[in-house]
Parts: structure tokens; C-alpha cells; sequence
């Protein structure tokens, strides 16, 4: 099968909880985040083309950063909206006719595996949208007031992690849906349920956690090591 597939990768946060130092331009092994982002999705068979999203300021340091990786499916970079709703459908503006399919992703991902965007995008063919997940490890409960309210049934919850690939007519409908009812949504799948498709949960991986917190690149680091830094 022909790629037939657009990346659209949002890296237009303010990185507030890294204290303003911008996530995407940390080291991971000898390269800087957002790179090793898109070097996943540009060794993908299925992407045709990949539209980052980025900070209008950091627009030019990121198109550097994508010459000097070879990423030579990155078709633009556009800057983002106030809100990530409004940043990815400035991606969407930007994305080729002749794509079917979208897989939405989170920049601040870097370790997020080739083979696991092509099963996200095969089973958004057949549901019409899915999203990586993994099953949660620790109990979770409801909290209202400082006080335990309910402890809802662990097998059922997942911790929802990107991409998340739709068919681009079902998320050119929940955009329309999300415009014309003034509806911001912080996560693409909330968007596409809210014209009532059923995403399908794609089994993801732990290691495929976002950089968010200063912490995290330090683990990013370590389960890089782990396989050898590459």
C-alpha cells in the first residue's frame, strides 16, 4: 500500500512546566526531542508527509533541526493556536488533498516506535479512528473536596498516549462538529467521539512516555541507554 498518510506533529506548547526552557530542544542522546519525534514518523511506510506545528518564534530552529536530521518528508512548519485544538487544525490547513488518513502526535513523545504508528493507522481504517494506550498500573481514585469519593475498576482504565490516526473525512467532521458548537477539546479523540465514532484502543507501550516535567527527560535518557542510545 502507497503512503497515504499526513503527520501532523504539535510542538507549539509553552513547556510551562519545564520552567519555560522548551522541551523539544533538549538533548536525547545527541539529538535534540523533536527530532528524534520526527525521525519516527519519517522512517514510517505508511506517513506521505509530515506538518509540525511549532511556536511561531522557534519556527526557524526547527526547520534547522529537521535539514540537519533528513527529515526529508517534512512538508512545512505552521505556527500553533492558543490552544492545542486550535494548533492541530492549524496542521490540518496544511495538510495534502491527496492523504486519506491523519495521525496526530505530540512532539514531546521522542520515543514513540515506527511499527507502533502502523498499527495505530491500520486500525483507524477499519474504526475510523484509534489511539495508543496502556493499561494503567496503580489504582486510581475520585477525589472531591480532599476527600475518596469512588475507586473505579483499574482493568478498565487506560493511560491514552499518542498518535491517534483517524480517517481524515471523520476528523474534518469532528473539527466542523467542535467549530460550530464552540467546543475546545484537549485531546483528538474527544473530538472525533463527539460525532459518535468508537475509537479503537490500539495496545501501546510504557516506554513511550512525554517529556513534561524535568524528570522525565532524565527517563527518556535512561530507556534510550537502555537500547543502546540510537
Amino acid at each position: 500500500m502507497a503512503a497515504d498518510t499526513s503527520a501532523i506533529i504539535a510542538a507549539a506548547g509553552s513547556s510551562s512546566r519545564m520552567g519555560g526552557e522548551n522541551k523539544q530542544f533538549l538533548d536525547l542522546c545527541g539529538m535534540p526531542v523533536i527530532a528524534r519525534s520526527m525521525l519516527a514518523f519519517q522512517n514510517c511506510n505508511d506517513i506521505a508527509e509530515i506538518i509540525l506545528v511549532a511556536r511561531a518564534e522557534d519556527i526557524p530552529k526547527m526547520q534547522e533541526i529537521a535539514k540537519s536530521a533528513g527529515i526529508s518528508k517534512l512538508s512545512t512548519v505552521v505556527p500553533g493556536g492558543s490552544t492545542r485544538q486550535e494548533s492541530v487544525i492549524n496542521g490540518l490547513k496544511a495538510v495534502s488533498k491527496e492523504t486519506s488518513m491523519l495521525c496526530i502526535h505530540d512532539g514531546a513523545r521522542p520515543l514513540i516506535m515506527s511499527e507502533l504508528i502502523s498499527k495505530t493507522i491500520a486500525d483507524a481504517r477499519v474504526f475510523g479512528g484509534a489511539t495508543l494506550g496502556v493499561p494503567t498500573k496503580d489504582t486510581v481514585k475520585t477525589v472531591s473536596g480532599g476527600l475518596i469519593i469512588d475507586t473505579p475498576d483499574r482493568s478498565k482504565l487506560y493511560l491514552i498516549q499518542t498518535p491517534q490516526a483517524f480517517k481524515k473525512s471523520v476528523y474534518f467532521e469532528g473539527v466542523n462538529f467542535a467549530i460550530s458548537h464552540g467546543l475546545d477539546f484537549t485531546d483528538d479523540c474527544q473530538l472525533v467521539e463527539a460525532v459518535g465514532i468508537k475509537i479503537c484502543l490500539t495496545q501501546g507501550d510504557y516506554k513511550n512516555i512525554k517529556i513534561t516535567t524535568s524528570e522525565d527527560i532524565f527517563i527518556a535518557r535512561a530507556l534510550m541507554e537502555g537500547t543502546g542510545c540510537v
